[in-house]
């Protein structure tokens, strides 16, 4: 559950992330809810990663989809006033392409911003978030040199430049876990009773579990700017990131 499918809806966005358009039927609809279709390219969020918006056409009619919630379904939130499909209607769904494609360079970005911290410094993630074009990571990084902002950022563009592939495969949960340093986040996030793990490799730099879109290359996320570095505690930086082109 949450590989290919959540509850009844197959997930089109995990299989390809450059769908944008796709055809549909409403399996449940309720005002409380949301609405429940049986293929949706629309990323749920997670991750650190916030859901897609788009819309659902149907019968001349258009629904905007601001947001999903995830539970034993996948629910799509409409927008506020707007009419739900009744179940059974067949729908077009399309997702917004200017969010959807920001957001999956900005979480490459990040997996390039992981795998040069680790590589370099040796650091786990301790936390993260982003919104499209922009985004922070923590890392448990005690001792940071005074040339660590600027360093980072050549260090990160460089693996950018390099063009390096993004490959997506799914694992039984056993081979997964074999691979070393798999997980790079402190605490091991991946749910006990799954028994498939999404892995995303960076050739070459960064292999690690991740639910995520992203893009096809590094030199697709574009320049990347670090913003600023912060302390949070002790032992744990901030380390804020922009998409600049």
């Amino acid at each position: 559950m949450g590989v290919t499918h959540h509850g009844r809806t197959q997930r089109l966005d995990l299989a390809d992330p450059t769908l944008r358009e796709w055809e549909c039927t409403v399996l449940a609809a309720d005002p409380e809810q949301g609405i429940v279709l049986d293929r949706s390219a629309f990323y749920p969020g997670g991750g650190g990663q916030p859901p897609d918006h788009g819309v659902l056409l149907w019968q001349g009619v258009r629904t905007r989809i601001a947001g999903t919630r995830k539970g034993d379904d996948l629910y799509l939130l409409p927008a506020e006033g707007d009419p739900l499909p009744p179940p059974g209607t067949a729908v077009t769904g399309a997702v917004e392409d200017e969010r959807r494609s920001l957001l999956m360079r900005t979480h490459s970005g990040l997996h390039v911003l992981c795998g040069v911290v680790f590589r370099d410094f040796g650091a786990l993630v301790t936390g993260g978030n982003m919104e499209p074009g922009e985004a922070r990571m923590d890392f448990n990084l005690p001792e940071v040199p005074p040339d660590f902002k600027a360093s980072l950022e050549d260090l990160v563009n460089a693996e950018v430049v390099a063009d390096r592939a993004i490959e997506v495969r799914v694992l039984p949960r056993d081979v997964a876990l074999a691979i070393p340093d798999i997980v790079r986040t402190q605490t091991n996030l991946i749910p006990p009773g799954e028994q498939e793990v999404r892995i995303v490799d960076i050739t070459g730099l960064d292999v690690q579990a991740d639910g995520g879109t992203h893009v096809a290359a590094t030199a697709q996320i574009g320049k990347v700017q670090v913003v600023k570095v912060e302390s949070k505690g002790r032992a744990n930086r901030r380390v804020r990131i922009r998409l600049v082109a």
